[in-house]
């Protein structure tokens, strides 16, 4: 498939802010299994502590990290700023660099993983539009949910801020994998828990970048 075709196909529209903004009303505390108040230490702050840029480390972010800023960059006002505010309830589920270099593979139909630059300009190639609204597919507004509630959500359905739905599987009691809109690519999985624990906006790192339509 061609960036362009991938990129139409992903496309969601101004609706896209609109579904955030309503998403974020949610109620946060009833997916969290403890009643210690949350502190507001947001996403974004997590991510850009680390400043070593693209490096050769697979399992952190600095792909989505640098995707993050981009988006933010052109469109100041995109929805994807939630990650910005601490005080906003949400989870998200964050590909690593590993992820979004075998999604840049499978993009340009290469033999070979790039490295994170490349593959950053592979998905900066899809166009911003589609940047965003793949960030909005990772992205559960409304609910802060931990390893222990993520752990007993078995056939969960998770209204994304994109404002379509991914399906919790959990396997063996500790596995979880996320079912996507893709039906023929192997399913993400969570392959770290619990990053910024303890706050309102809390991530679970997955190993494949969550597709929002079925791709041949």
């Amino acid at each position: 498939m061609t960036i362009g075709r991938l990129a139409s196909r992903l496309a969601l529209g101004a609706a896209v802010t609109a579904l955030v903004t309503a998403g974020l009303g949610a109620p946060a505390a009833q997916a969290h299994g403890k009643s210690k108040p949350l502190g507001s230490k947001s996403l974004a702050a997590v991510l850009t502590a680390d400043t070593s840029g693209f490096d050769r480390n697979s399992h952190d972010f600095d792909v989505l990290t640098a995707a993050v800023l981009a988006v933010l960059d052109a469109k100041p006002n995109s929805a994807v700023k939630v990650l910005t505010d601490g005080s906003a309830a949400l989870t998200a589920f964050v590909p690593t660099d590993g992820a979004f270099r075998q999604l840049a593979r499978e993009v340009t139909k290469s033999r070979k993983l790039p490295g994170e630059k490349s593959a950053f300009t592979t998905v900066a190639g899809l166009g911003i539009d589609t940047v965003e609204a793949v960030l909005l597919y990772h992205v559960v507004p409304g609910a802060t949910i931990d390893k222990r509630a993520a752990l007993r959500s078995d056939n969960a359905r998770l209204i994304t801020a994109a404002g379509s739905r991914i399906k919790v599987d959990v396997r063996h009691w500790y596995r979880v994998t996320l079912v996507d809109a893709d039906r023929n690519d192997r399913n993400p999985a969570v392959v770290k828990f619990n990053i910024n624990k303890g706050n309102k906006q809390i991530a679970h790192a997955i190993n494949r970048v969550l597709r929002p339509v079925d791709l041949p």
